[in-house]
Parts: structure tokens; sequence; C-alpha cells
């Protein structure tokens, strides 16, 4: 029994410390902070940084020394056979040593001369090569720009991760939002469902008794109807609200979160009317410094281009040994080797191209000339951008101030309705009107809300203010 007991402790233990490991609290900054470690776009623009750097070092290498190995062994399966002039085996000597000879000197004849060809074989049927050569590139043009490039290249990765981490922040930001939207969208809602339940049982009470007419009853049952329809809308909508707020984070969509930030709180603590008159400097810009970088590259392959008319000299230098044999002795201490070794050094000049360097250099030009249009357009475009940015966020704010004061004004409005038409005095179709009228003051508050927090996030990207 104690066993049983002890395996069940055990099994519960783990369930809750798995759910806790499953679970998270945040408050709308501590999910920020959290995104900014794990989020799926955050990582990988860390590994595109590590990429680069590995980048420039690779680049940096190719223009330091360079040492290879290399052994070949080969074993001939039939040797090949070279054929000589059976000439070059005479051993005819113009010396007179016989009679014969006496006498074709003495008529000016030739001796006679072997023909045809002697098959020789060259070579042992096994052989074995080793060498090691060490390289140094001395110039080359395109080296340079190259290492340039790609420090640039690291450049751009860093910007692109710092531009990724406010685009987070953003998302982040919204999504967190839209949580708790629909938290609050469910609460109204759900609320303004018990207010109608208890209206239209009593106006079904009254109706019995003959004091109303049917069609007010119909008319709040469809209301009441829509209400629940709403209501089993947004709850579902929390569901993936909730996912995408983990997904925006990095987290499993699984991971069950509880948000300590309200609504309300956070469109209070979001209106900031000093940013409206922040200064906007286009040249400390994520998106222009990105622009500036792109220009770069293509001034870096004009560059490049040019730089291939230089010459490029490079050194090296060889050593080897070689061993011979008829059968596989390489590893005994007698065997034979034959060492030789190589110093060198090549130049390369380039001297006519049919004018292909010249078209590369005129096509690179053009690009570095569009860069130059495309970074003006992008600093009259962020210009812009950051005016449209703090009118919305302006307009937000004062929508916001509005919405709060009309959805008072409509709970008013609704409020007297009802009792005027459980009074009898006022008709079903005014307190429906009112009650839309509340219904639409209520929805427009709550996106009012996520509205100041969405366009102050928009704004500080448009203004390009720093993560803190």
């Amino acid at each position: 029994m104690k066993r049983i007991r002890l395996l069940f402790f055990t099994l519960f233990c783990s369930l809750l410390a798995n759910a806790q490991e499953n679970s998270m609290q945040l408050s709308l900054q501590e999910a920020i902070d959290y995104a900014l470690e794990n989020s799926y776009n955050t990582k990988a623009a860390k590994n595109d940084i590590e990429s680069a750097n590995e980048k420039v070092w690779e680049t940096t290498a190719t223009g330091l020394p360079q040492i290879n190995g290399q052994i070949d062994y080969q074993k001939f399966i039939k040797q090949p056979v070279s054929l000589l002039p059976a000439a070059a085996f005479d051993n005819t000597s113009s010396t007179v040593s016989t009679v014969e000879d006496f006498f074709d000197l003495q008529a000016n004849r030739t001796p006679t001369v072997p023909e045809g060809f002697i098959p020789v074989v060259f070579g042992t049927e096994q052989n074995v090569n080793a060498s090691v050569t060490l390289s140094q590139l001395i110039f080359d043009g395109s080296y340079l720009v190259a290492l340039q490039a790609s420090k640039t290249f690291l450049k751009i990765s860093e910007q692109a991760e710092e531009k990724t981490d406010l685009l987070t922040r953003e998302a982040v930001i919204n999504a967190y939002g839209n949580v708790l939207v629909t938290e609050k969208s469910i609460s109204i809602v759900k609320n303004n469902i018990k207010i109608l339940e208890k209206n239209y049982n009593d106006a079904k009470k009254i109706y019995e008794n003959g004091l109303n007419e049917e069609e007010d009853v119909e008319q709040l049952e469809i209301t009441l109807g829509n209400l629940k329809n709403q209501l089993n809308s947004v709850i579902r909508l929390k569901d993936i609200a909730y996912q995408m707020l983990n997904l925006a984070m990095g987290s499993s969509i699984e991971t069950n979160l509880t948000l300590t930030d309200t609504l309300d709180g956070l469109a209070t603590a979001n209106i900031n009317l000093a940013l409206i008159g922040e200064t906007f400097n286009v040249n400390d810009h994520i998106d222009f410094r990105i622009s500036e970088n792109d220009r770069e590259t293509k001034r870096l392959m004009v560059k490049l281009e040019q730089s291939k008319a230089l010459p490029s000299l490079s050194a090296f230098i060889n050593y080897g040994t070689q061993g011979f044999s008829e059968s596989f002795t390489f590893l005994n201490s007698n065997q034979q080797w034959f060492q030789q070794s190589l110093l060198g050094v090549s130049l390369s000049v380039p001297i006519f191209s049919s004018f292909s360097r010249k078209s590369k250099t005129a096509q690179a030009k053009i690009a570095l000339e569009n860069a130059d249009l495309k970074l003006e357009e992008t600093k009259q475009r962020l210009s812009l951008q950051a005016q449209k940015a703090k009118s919305d966020y302006q307009l937000s704010i004062e929508n916001y101030e509005t919405n709060k004061k009309n959805v008072g004004l409509a709970e008013r409005i609704e409020k007297k309705q009802r009792i005027k038409f459980f009074e009898g005095i006022s008709t079903s179709f005014d307190l429906l009107q009112a009650q839309n009228q509340l219904y639409a003051q209520q929805q427009n508050y709550i996106q009012s809300m996520l509205d100041v927090i969405a366009k102050k996030a928009a704004l500080e990207n448009a203004l390009n203010i720093p993560l803190k």
C-alpha cells in the first residue's frame, strides 16, 4: 500500500512539474524580454551574425598561407610499353674491323642500319609520391575588395538583428494586446448576457401576465441569441490569440499563459504625448542605415569589377619524395626514396577580355546609381512614415478618450431605455437601439485601448527608439 501511495505521489509531482514548465505568468515587458531571447526570428538573426563572422574569417583566410599535402600511390595492372627505334641500339661503328667494311668504305657506301622498333618498359610496377605545398597570395585586387565586402556583410547582419528585435517587440505588443482584448470582450459580453437574460425573463413574465406584446419578448430573445453567438466566437478567438502570442514569443503554442497586465492599465501607461514632439533623425534609423550598407555593397561591386583588370601575384614552394618498387615495399626500412623540391612565382596579367570586364563594370555602376536612388527614397519615406505614425498615435489617444466618455453615455442611455421599457413608456425597438449602441461603443472602447498600445509601438519603431 505504501508503495502504491509513493508511486501516485511521484506521478503527481511529475505531472505538476511538467504543468509548471508548460505555463508562464508574464507582464508585457516580460513577454517582450522573453521573445527577444527565444523568438524564432531572433534566433535566426543571431545565427546569421554567427555565419557572417565565419564568412569574414573565410575571406580573410584566402589571403593567408595555405598548406596542402598529397600522397599518390600507383600500381600498374599492365605497364605501358614505349617503342624506341631499333637504330638507337645499333652498335655499328665506322672503325674497319672486317674486309667487307674496308671495301664498303672504299666504295663510299653506308653500313647497314637496323630497321623497325624495339618495345621497352620504363619505370617500376608500383610507385608512391608524397608532397607538401605551401602557397601564398601576394597581391590580388579582388581579394582586398572581398575582404571589405565580408565586413560590410557582417554589419548588415548585425543591423538585421537590430531590425528583427524592433519588429519582434512590436509583434509581441500587438499579440499581447489582442489577448487582453479577447479577455476584456468576454468579460463585457458575459455581463451583457447576464443583464439581458434578466430583462428577457422579466419581459416574459410581464407578457404572461398580459401587460406587454409578444414582440417585445421575441426582440429580447433575438438580441440574447446574438450575444451568446458573439460570446462563443470571442471564446474561440481567445484560444487563437493565446497561440499567436506564444508563436510571437517563440514558445510552444500549447504553453499556458497568464497575463499580469490589464488592457486598461496598458492603455493608460502607453499614453505619452511627449513622443509626438520627439525629433526624428533619419540618419539614425535602422532602415536608413541598412539602405546605406546596401549602397556600400553596390560600391564594392564596382571596385570588384574594376580590380579584375589588375594583375595578381602568388608564390608557392613544394617539397616531395618518391619511391619506386616492383612490389609493395614502401613500408620497409630499406626502401629507397628520392626527394625533390620546387619554388615558383605566378603572375597573372589580364590583357584583353573582349570588353566583358567593361560591360560588368558598367552594370555595377548602374546598380550603384539605383542604390543611391533607393537611399534617397528611403530617407523621404521614413520621414513621412514618422509624421504619419505621430498623427496615428495622437488620433488613437483622442479616440480612446472619446470612446471612454461615449461608453459611459451609452450605458446611461441603455439603462434609461430599459427602465422606460419596463415602465411601459418605451418600445422594444427603442430599447434595441440603445442596446446596440451600447454594445458598439463597448467594442469601440476596447479597440481604442488596443490602438493606443499598438500605435505607440508603431511610433517607437518609426522614430527608431531603441529597446530598453
